[in-house]
């Protein structure tokens, strides 16, 4: 690609590839904007379990879009802890989607967290000890594959880099960072998040001073540069790594994607019994489900199931 066919990132709701291909070495940019804000906008969320939501969205950018995944790839993680289970789907574009999606959603056990108190800002409290899996579902043709690795106490980017030194054996090093953002009049969060990753090219020849050095400056990378919009993500990579010949390529818009479907849970139903679907109905005879992803009411008739009405409820 050539300097004057390039098209910049956006602002926000990108992923940027990026590599060096002289020291065998590549890497993925990434920063949410309004992706995220409606991500995490379908619950409220402790802070610190909100950061973690957000951080495992970008994450799940990153992995995802570096597959060229048409399909779904998940980060989960369960622990002990008052965050239960966090997850975070990407979707791949494909036929029916001209973007990359993404959705996430947190557990959180109010009374385990509020027994916290000044501690709760730290992610081993928050987690506790679990795992880290990570799910790759092709649509169609390869089998689906599952990688788990314990959880980390230092938090998602910690565990995705143990996943990669246990699972795959790539040097890998991440930075990620989320924060809330507050509009006034508005009393929910609008999250923003980033984050950067570098990788060993696999089978490329790499100098281990010259990773060393690399790994050094994402260091260096404040939150706010990974968050500010206003901050063009070549200007980033340009700061870090303008002595070793850094090459971006293409950046990948994101979107806000949940599969959830009223079709979906009308079948499901269609396999109750008449009495079992009257006992799930409200008073007006609709058999309601919320999406914890993104907060959407499914409302399905009990007397016949073939269908459904969708209403947003945030």
């Amino acid at each position: 690609m050539t300097a004057e066919s390039y098209t910049p990132a956006p602002p926000a709701d990108f992923v940027l590839p990026f590599s060096m291909p002289e020291i065998g070495v590549r890497g993925r940019l990434v920063r949410l904007d309004s992706v995220s804000a409606r991500a995490l906008s379908a619950h409220e969320l402790p802070e610190s379990a909100g950061r973690a939501l957000a951080e495992a969205l970008v994450l799940t950018a990153m992995l995802g879009s570096s597959l060229k995944l048409d399909g779904r790839l998940t980060v989960q993680t369960k622990a002990a802890g008052p965050m239960e289970l966090l997850t975070a789907d990407y979707y791949g574009a494909g036929e029916q989607r001209q973007h990359a999606g993404l959705r996430g959603y947190a557990r959180v056990d109010e009374a385990k967290f509020g027994a916290l108190g000044a501690e709760s800002q730290a992610f081993k409290k928050l987690a506790g000890e679990g795992v880290l899996a990570i799910t790759i579902e092709p649509k169609l043709g390869d089998q689906s594959y599952q990688g788990i690795v314990p959880l980390s106490a230092e938090g998602i980017a910690a565990s995705a880099e143990g996943y990669f030194a246990q699972s795959e054996q790539l040097p890998t090093t991440i930075k990620l960072a989320a924060g809330p953002a507050y509009v006034p009049g508005n009393r929910r969060a609008a999250w923003r998040a980033g984050g950067i990753m570098l990788q060993a090219i696999p089978d490329t020849h790499r100098d281990d001073d010259d990773w060393e050095r690399l790994s050094l400056f994402i260091e260096t990378v404040e939150d706010l540069e990974l968050l500010d919009t206003s901050l063009a993500a070549e200007d980033l990579l340009w700061r870090l790594f303008h002595e070793d010949a850094v090459r971006v390529h293409a950046p990948e818009t994101l979107d806000f994607h949940c599969g959830c479907d009223s079709a979906r849970i009308a079948a499901i139903l269609r396999g109750y019994s008449q009495d079992d679907r009257d006992a799930l109905a409200d008073a007006d005879g609709q058999i309601r489900a919320r999406c914890e992803f993104c907060g959407i009411v499914h409302a399905v008739d009990s007397k016949g199931p073939e269908g459904g009405v969708v209403r947003l409820d945030l």
